[in-house]
């Protein structure tokens, strides 16, 4: 009888484990669904929402900072995704969503200073009190979230990772977020709309 009631018990705690598993596993964006906007201080002072632009066809948010190597070895990629899509509407939002109490790294005054040394052509913002990386479900830095703005609001198109070799630009084999973006710009079905984000985690 004993038995019975502590294999109960363990089912019992099996069973919750997996609906808090679950439950987190849930939280964020999912394609398909709709992101709320933001508004976010960006390096300059200003405040910035996806509201703001008017003329953009979608928005390629991205989590990342300072101070992850991961993050760091994509910055010219990043770079290179503005440079190349927000001429054809869909411009690079980068979010900093790293607690700078626990990452000083990270603080505000060091991401204008990192801005500036690699001459960010895009928005910086930082996420305060970090509200706004859990509503879309951002794990890792880097994290990209391709967004289509559309009549009923901005949809999650693409999640993951901005390609497959974060090391080394020269040896990419399979560019996401690029075949994500041209697809979604030539009226096409989106072929990869989710991949592992491969980053460090978002620091809290």
């Amino acid at each position: 009888m004993k038995t019975f009631k502590i294999l109960g018990a363990l089912i019992l705690l099996i069973s919750m484990a997996s609906f808090v598993g679950n439950t987190f596993a849930e939280k964020g964006y999912a394609i398909g669904d709709t992101a709320a906007d933001f508004s976010l201080k960006n390096i300059d002072g200003k405040m910035v929402s996806l509201s703001d632009y008017s003329d953009a066809k979608g928005f390629l948010v991205i989590f990342t900072c300072n101070t992850c190597p991961y993050a760091v070895a994509y910055e010219d990629r990043i770079i290179e995704l503005d440079a190349k899509y927000k001429s054809k509407g869909v411009p690079v939002i980068a979010i900093n969503p790293n607690n700078p109490s626990a990452k000083p790294g990270d603080s505000f005054e060091k991401m204008k200073a990192r801005a500036k040394e690699k001459g960010f052509t895009f928005p910086y913002l930082l996420d305060e009190g970090q509200k706004v990386y859990p509503q879309y479900g951002a794990t890792r830095t880097p994290h990209v979230y391709l967004l289509e703005k559309t009549a009923d609001g901005n949809v999650v198109k693409y999640i993951g990772a901005i390609d497959d070799n974060y090391q080394d630009a020269s040896k990419v084999d399979e560019t996401y977020v690029e075949d994500a973006v041209d697809a979604m710009l030539a009226g096409k079905e989106i072929k990869v709309t989710s991949t592992k984000a491969i980053g460090c985690t978002i620091k809290v």
